[in-house]
């Protein structure tokens, strides 16, 4: 085994662990999310101010925010809309782009030339700069804000699949698929889709990271979440007044926002290695 070899699956294994750790992880934000109530034992909406800015206690492990409430209560119910409208977001851009794709790469001709000329539209600008603008203009609120990111993000899911299918349609199996009679959809379904689940699962594992980050801050500008909802971005926003006095109420949220992106990016680059996919399809 040569030199380079041995480097290279020495870096394969460290990226397997990292991936397996991220993922664990990740699982386990996920369950406390999910169960937060189970844990709970403070009302994350209610405002108590003869408790106000307390620092860390057996009662709140975590203290509390400058009306009283329990910082890790709603930390842990913040993961529900941070990372649960991120998800939202990416499946339903998901469940949009993929058939997009699948039929324009597929059927080609006046299909393919109206998505391509709608994907150039939505494409013309940066996905924050379009997510900011379709949030003001359909109005604060965190449904409002996930149905812009579903607008923006379609668009790159729908193109990557079609340039694999454009790819793939060209190979002798689809040719022996015709002509064994097979209709379009299953030709789509049963051997066109199976390629792209690679480059879609990897896309969609290092997006999640980058929905994460656009939900909480436009909740941090007041788009997204709004009072008194616990969010990650909106609670950046409720602690800047007292970063001076109790920097922690800034630090919490944010090191939450950190570390999952992280975890979800660490998956994401063990996927593109393991689906050999190349770099720019997560850039």
């Amino acid at each position: 085994m040569s030199v380079l070899s041995s480097r290279e699956l020495i870096r394969k294994k460290k990226n397997s662990w990292r991936a397996i750790i991220a993922f664990i992880c990740l699982v386990v934000v996920a369950v406390s999310a999910l169960y937060a109530f189970l844990y709970l034992r403070h009302d994350p909406t209610l405002a108590n101010m003869g408790e106000r800015l307390q620092g860390m206690s057996l009662q709140h492990p975590l203290g509390t925010d400058h009306l009283g409430r329990d910082v890790l209560t709603r930390l842990l119910l913040g993961a529900q809309q941070t990372v649960g409208y991120s998800l939202m977001a990416l499946l339903v851009a998901l469940f949009i782009g993929i058939p997009f794709g699948l039929i324009s790469g597929y059927k080609g001709g006046i299909v393919d030339r109206v998505f391509m000329r709608v994907a150039d539209g939505f494409l013309a600008f940066p996905d924050t700069i379009v997510a900011i603008v379709l949030s003001g203009l359909l109005g604060p609120g965190i449904g409002n804000l996930v149905l812009a990111i579903v607008m923006v993000k379609w668009v790159s899911y729908a193109r990557l699949v079609r340039s694999t299918v454009l790819t793939e349609v060209e190979k002798d199996y689809v040719a022996i698929a015709r002509i064994n009679g097979l209709s379009s959809s299953k030709i789509m379904r049963k051997h066109l889709f199976p390629h792209i689940v690679g480059h879609v699962l990897v896309m969609a594992t290092l997006d999640l990271g980058k929905i994460i980050l656009l939900i909480s801050a436009l909740s941090y500008i007041g788009l997204g979440a709004q009072p008194p909802t616990p969010e990650w971005g909106a609670m950046l926003n409720d602690s800047r007044p007292y970063f001076q006095s109790m920097p922690q109420l800034m630090i919490y949220p944010g090191l939450a926002i950190v570390i999952v992106v992280l975890l979800t990016n660490m998956l994401g680059d063990y996927l593109r290695d393991y689906f050999d996919v190349k770099k720019e399809v997560g850039q």
